[in-house]
This record gives structure tokens, C-alpha cells and sequence, in this order.
């Protein structure tokens, strides 16, 4: 599988764990010094991120469209654009850029950020 297959699978396994809560997933999907920028600016580090991750999601119907995958030797960018169903059934949207480093001889999300619209 190629490095581009490879991500783009990692890119859907991830939107999968946030829909389903997995922080077990993501436990293993995320580097140790991880970061991730909120819709609302704040910034928080790998525990922050499970721990909001672990309530159960509140949207339903999570996809990605339009993903992007751009691989630079060991290190790849991934945008893409979401759609998703709020608690109260309307409709949802986003963008989310996420960076992934090879480290170890394996993929791991270093850093996200996520935009709602």
C-alpha cells in the first residue's frame, strides 16, 4: 500500500473514532506530543483531545468529502471538508486540516485543527 493509501485510510479511520467516541483509536492514531486547534481557538494537548473526544458525539452521520492528501517524505498534510447531522437535525459543516509525521515506521496525527461553519 502506498503512503498516500495508507493515509487515506488513517484520514477515515480517524473521522470514524470521532464519530464513535474511540479514544482507544485515537490513543493509537496520535503522537505523544499531539495538538489540536478547536472551532473556537483553544488549543489542547493529546489528553485534552481524548477527553473531549470520550463523551459520546453529539452529531451524527460524521463524513468526509473532498479529502486531500498531500505526502512530503515522512511527513503529510491531510484537508478536507465535513458533514454531519446536529442533535437537533439540522445540517453541519466544517473543515479540519490534520498533519501526520512517520515516526517509528508508522503514521501518527501530530497536530489538527478543525473549523465549523
Amino acid at each position: 500500500m502506498s503512503d498516500h493509501d495508507t493515509l487515506t485510510a488513517l484520514n477515515l479511520d480517524y473521522v470514524n473514532s470521532v464519530q464513535r467516541s474511540d479514544t482507544k483509536r485515537f490513543d493509537e492514531l496520535l503522537s505523544d506530543d499531539f495538538l489540536n486547534t478547536n472551532p473556537d481557538g483553544s488549543l489542547v494537548d493529546r489528553a485534552g483531545f481524548l477527553a473531549q473526544i470520550a463523551p459520546p458525539a453529539k452529531i451524527s452521520g460524521l463524513a468526509c468529502h473532498d479529502v486531500n492528501v498531500r505526502v512530503m517524505g515522512d511527513f503529510a498534510i491531510i484537508h478536507a471538508r465535513t458533514s454531519y447531522t446536529l442533535p437537533d437535525g439540522r445540517p453541519g459543516s466544517g473543515r479540519y486540516t490534520d498533519i501526520w509525521a512517520r515516526r517509528g515506521g508508522r503514521w501518527l496525527c501530530v497536530a489538527a485543527q478543525v473549523a465549523r461553519s
